[in-house]
């Protein structure tokens, strides 16, 4: 990961929140650099992402990252701090409006196009999750448990998590299937359990997931038809035209 005037270190975890699943912050490594504290990068501060370099940009320098409000390396992200977080940085608060990102559905990079929240448009209160610690959360289908969570997919135009990525080896050895967080029926952080409105057989018979790769439009169009779902693509393009 490169700032604007040098290399800040790699990305090492992520928080989401728990409403929508979304990645509001990269946790970066710095190495010995800031090595006191948690380094958070905002998706508002990312510019390029390479998939193939395994490379992110952040358009800030290591001065404004440096100078931003600090958050110890053992402590939760408070309120308090992402409030400070975003008005050092001047972003529009995420946690401020009915979208994803506050007024809006993805980020919007242009700040003479950013507004003030209405009243009708209430702040919600996030609760941030690390994506390192919900690793290896069970899953629960309606009649039994089918894995748990080996990893991500992740959207790097919104910054929304698209899938959970599912290793069901304890019952069909080698396959990998994903799960959209939009099926997810409720989570039980204390027990370590995904529960999602979904038979053990349909997700035995879901198309299988080639690990590493990211899905191709035609897989994930043959998933969202397999579970019988509206793909997440085509409620954006209805989203706009409403608009």
């Amino acid at each position: 990961m490169d700032s604007l005037d040098g290399e800040i270190g790699k990305v090492k975890d992520f928080y989401f929140d728990d409403r929508y699943w979304a990645v509001r912050y990269l946790i970066a490594d710095t190495g010995t650099w800031l090595a006191s504290r948690q380094v958070l990068i905002s998706p508002h501060a990312l510019g390029s992402v390479s998939k193939d370099e395994r490379h992110i940009a952040v358009t800030l320098t290591k001065k404004q990252i440096e100078g931003s409000p600090s958050l110890d390396s053992d402590k939760p992200v408070s309120r308090q701090f992402e409030q400070d977080y975003y008005g050092y940085y001047g972003w529009p608060a995420y946690w401020s409006g009915p979208d994803m990102w506050g007024s809006y559905p993805t980020i919007m990079p242009d700040p003479a196009l950013w507004r003030a929240p209405t009243r009708a448009e209430k702040a919600w209160d996030p609760h941030l999750r690390s994506t390192h610690a919900v690793s290896g959360y069970h899953i629960q289908a309606t009649d039994g448990e089918i894995g748990h969570i080996a990893d991500f997919v992740i959207d790097d135009a919104t910054w929304a998590i698209r899938y959970l990525i599912i290793d069901t080896q304890n019952w069909w050895p080698g396959k990998k299937v994903l799960v959209a967080p939009q099926w997810i029926e409720r989570v039980s952080w204390d027990e370590s359990k995904v529960f999602v409105n979904l038979t053990r057989e349909a997700i035995r018979r879901s198309p299988e997931y080639a690990d590493g790769s990211p899905p191709t439009r035609e897989y994930e169009t043959g998933l969202y038809r397999h579970y019988d779902r509206r793909g997440y693509w085509d409620q954006s393009v209805t989203q706009s035209q409403a608009d």
